[in-house]
């Protein structure tokens, strides 16, 4: 009778931390929802208050198990995509390729297992100081961390999920982590109020949300009609299998300029998208002087993805970059008006530790993944009498780096990408909602060039004012009216989350204390 009373109780137990685990899971996935191309952005309220309320008494061991495996269900659902290019390009036996991708996400899920323990060691009880300050804390610094360690990776931040919510308005104001900050706030007020049936906490939550939903109303920039000009992009949606096959290089060219002779004269800038032209731009003079007269005699600008190679001290250096052609000024191979892309991706454009990781696997060696890295700090480009602060690819998920490269005198923001490595996956949504945050956040308009999808005009408001489907191989064309003004984002940056990270700390760890 004994035997069989600790059996049941055993049995319980284990069931009992099953179920916080199963829920963890499922919180984490329904994270996923909150960003595109799902755009349910309630979700995020329903992850983080799940995960707030989960870590509640919970033992080292709990604690540990819950906020790693919410961590599993976020990134597992939210960036399985990453498989994709892996198993497509990279050549590996299946069982590497999911062995790489899950080590990925489970050094992902790190960090708000990282939180969790940190709540529950300083802060383990209940109170309104661990939910509504040291929470939103505790969770800034990990986020932070994790888009700066080992290069960083600040994908999936909830801060995002609000691009169509109603916390949209304080992106101008500090920035997508200020976005994420007030989530911890309000998740953190509401698991208060689940937890101590604190009617007062909830309501506090609620306010919270209708005051950010009437600074969505409040304009940082102001527009210039008599700045508008009309562009297209050319989206060639070109296949990523043959994009480096040197005998589709013709072919490739064609396409983009049989589009760009039918818009000369029409608009005033045409954009094909990142590494457009691939090949190394020494190796196209004669096709990109051609092009380049003929676009002048015409009255448009071009701008164009390609590989810039730059022969130093007997040493090459190639670089992910962007040039224009059919200025004012002449094109020259040695002209200082292109940007160089700064921030490269591992493995898939620069090697870490390259001559050991090349010999050790074919996965590492991808087409074209040497580049060298641009400058951080580098002046607009200027097209076609207008300045435009360049980004290529992953660089537009980097919100200080754009800030930092914004300059007063900036009219819009261009980005290029190739986002056919993910193929038809949610991976290129999530990219696109980052860039609407950078529109948003500065004020600028934004326009977007992908060879496969998602093209599109985004004004300063982050809204989509024009787009075509991805995976088709059309012409965006679109006006586009520049702005001007300095959103407080724009001038201080994260400045004021970091200020009030350490003021919250402050007084969290005083209220820890009594």
């Amino acid at each position: 009778m004994c035997q069989n009373k600790k059996i049941m109780i055993l049995s319980s137990f284990f069931s009992l931390r099953q179920s916080y685990l199963v829920l963890a899971l499922i919180y984490g996935v329904i994270g996923t929802l909150s960003f595109s191309p799902y755009n349910f952005w309630p979700a995020a309220l329903i992850s983080l208050f799940g995960l707030q309320t989960l870590l509640l008494n919970k033992h080292f061991i709990q604690t540990s198990a819950i906020g790693f495996i919410w961590g599993i269900g976020l990134f597992f659902s939210g960036i399985n995509w990453i498989y994709i290019s892996i198993a497509n390009f990279g050549r590996m036996p299946t069982a590497i390729n999911i062995f790489i991708v899950m080590l990925l996400i489970s050094y992902l899920s790190f960090y708000p297992m990282l939180f969790a323990i940190l709540m529950n060691c300083f802060w383990p009880y209940p109170s309104l100081c661990r939910f509504s300050l040291a929470a939103p804390a505790l969770w800034h610094i990990t986020e932070f961390s994790r888009s700066y360690i080992l290069t960083g990776f600040p994908w999936l931040q909830f801060g995002y999920s609000q691009i169509d919510g109603p916390l949209k308005g304080l992106a101008p104001l500090a920035g997508v982590e200020a976005i994420t900050f007030l989530l911890m706030i309000i998740t953190g007020l509401f698991a208060h109020a689940f937890y101590n049936r604190a009617l007062k906490s909830a309501m506090a939550a609620i306010t919270i949300i209708f005051i950010c939903q009437w600074s969505i109303k409040l304009r940082w920039y102001q527009s210039i009609p008599e700045h508008s000009i009309n562009i297209a992009i050319i989206q060639g949606n070109i296949p990523q299998s043959i994009k480096w096959d040197t005998k589709q290089l013709i072919h490739t060219l064609n396409i983009y300029t049989s589009y760009t002779h039918r818009w000369m004269d029409k608009v005033s800038i045409i954009i094909w998208p990142e590494s457009a032209i691939t090949d190394l731009e020494s190796n196209q003079q004669p096709f990109l002087h051609a092009l380049d007269h003929e676009l002048r005699a015409h009255g448009s600008a071009l701008v164009t993805g390609i590989i810039d190679s730059d022969i130093e001290h007997n040493n090459c250096r190639n670089y992910n970059s962007l040039i224009v052609l059919g200025d004012t000024e002449s094109y020259s191979y040695h002209n200082q008006n292109r940007y160089q892309k700064n921030h490269l991706v591992p493995f898939g454009e620069f090697m870490p530790q390259e001559k050991l990781l090349r010999y050790l696997a074919p996965f590492f060696n991808f087409p074209m993944s040497s580049f060298s890295h641009g400058n951080y700090l580098q002046r607009p480009l200027r097209i076609a009498g207008y300045n435009f602060t360049c980004s290529i690819c992953y660089e537009i998920i980097l919100g200080e780096q754009i800030r930092e490269n914004l300059h007063p005198d900036t009219n819009c923001l261009l980005t290029i990408s190739n986002d056919a490595w993910f193929g038809r996956s949610i991976g290129p949504w999530q990219h696109f909602q980052m860039a609407r945050m950078r529109a948003l956040e500065l004020g600028r308009p934004l326009l977007c060039a992908t060879n496969n999808g998602i093209s599109a005009v985004i004004n300063a408001n982050g809204n989509v004012e024009k787009m075509i489907p991805p995976f088709t191989r059309q012409v965006l064309n679109s006006k586009v009216t520049f702005t001007t003004g300095q959103t407080p984002y724009s001038k201080f940056g994260v400045r004021p989350v970091w200020l009030c990270t350490l003021i919250n700390l402050i007084i969290a760890n005083i209220g820890r204390r009594k």
